[in-house]
C-alpha cells in the first residue's frame, strides 16, 4: 500500500475516534442502527397478539384416532374444518389436572353460513379423559372481528372448565346439506404448540 492509501486508511479509521482515542461509530451510522432498531420493535409489537396456531381437518382426520393430537390444550390453536351432513371431523387434545379447559366454537359471519337456524349448525362434542361427552350447545350468535386475516366469525359457543388430566377427544358433525366451515378455538397460551399427526 503506497503512503496515499495508508494516509486514506488513517483518515478513515479517524472518522471512528473520539477526542480520548476511543471507538466510536459516526452519528450517521447509529441513527441507521437506531432507526432500525425501532422498525424491529414496531414488527414485533404488531405482531398477532391473540393469533391461533392455525390446524386444518381434512377428510382423512374423519375421527379423533385419526386426527391430529395437540400435544398442550392449554396452548391457543385453532382448528379449522368444513363438514356437511353425514361427515365429520376429529381431533385430540392434552391437558394436565391443573389446567383449564377453553374451547370455543365459531363461524364465519358470512351468507348463507350465518343464516342457518341452530338445527343445521355443526354439532361439536367434547370427550374428557373419563369418557363423560359434552355437546357444546349453541347460545350466541357474538359477532368477532379477526383482524389478523380481515375475516369476521359469529361465536357461537364457549366452554370453559377445570381440566381433567389425559386426552380430550372432539367430534365436529355436519347437520346441514351444504358445506359449513367452523372454527374450534382450543386453548388460551399464546405460544408455539406441538401438533402430532
Amino acid at each position: 500500500m503506497g503512503r496515499s492509501g495508508s494516509l486514506r486508511t488513517v483518515a478513515t479509521l479517524a472518522v471512528f475516534l473520539d477526542t480520548d482515542g476511543m471507538f466510536i461509530l459516526p452519528k450517521l451510522v447509529f441513527r441507521w442502527m437506531a432507526a432500525g432498531f425501532v422498525a424491529l420493535m414496531l414488527l414485533t409489537w404488531a405482531a398477532p397478539a391473540h393469533a391461533h396456531q392455525p390446524v386444518p381437518l381434512n377428510a382423512s382426520d374423519s375421527t379423533p384416532a385419526r386426527g391430529p393430537l395437540l400435544v398442550d390444550g392449554t396452548v391457543s390453536f385453532a382448528v379449522y374444518a368444513t363438514v356437511r351432513k353425514g361427515t365429520m371431523r376429529g381431533f385430540r387434545f392434552g391437558l394436565k389436572a391443573a389446567d383449564q379447559l377453553a374451547l370455543q366454537l365459531l363461524i364465519p359471519d358470512s351468507s348463507p353460513v350465518n343464516h342457518l337456524s341452530v338445527a343445521e349448525l355443526p354439532i361439536v362434542t367434547v370427550i374428557d379423559p373419563t369418557g363423560k361427552s359434552t355437546t357444546m350447545p349453541i347460545t350466541e350468535r357474538t359477532p368477532f372481528f379477526e383482524p389478523y386475516s380481515g375475516t369476521s366469525y359469529l361465536y357461537l359457543s364457549r366452554l370453559t372448565e377445570r381440566a381433567r388430566a389425559g386426552t380430550y377427544q372432539v367430534t365436529v358433525t355436519g347437520n346441514s346439506s351444504m358445506k359449513v366451515p367452523v372454527v374450534v378455538a382450543v386453548g388460551y397460551r399464546e405460544v408455539r404448540g406441538t401438533v402430532l399427526n
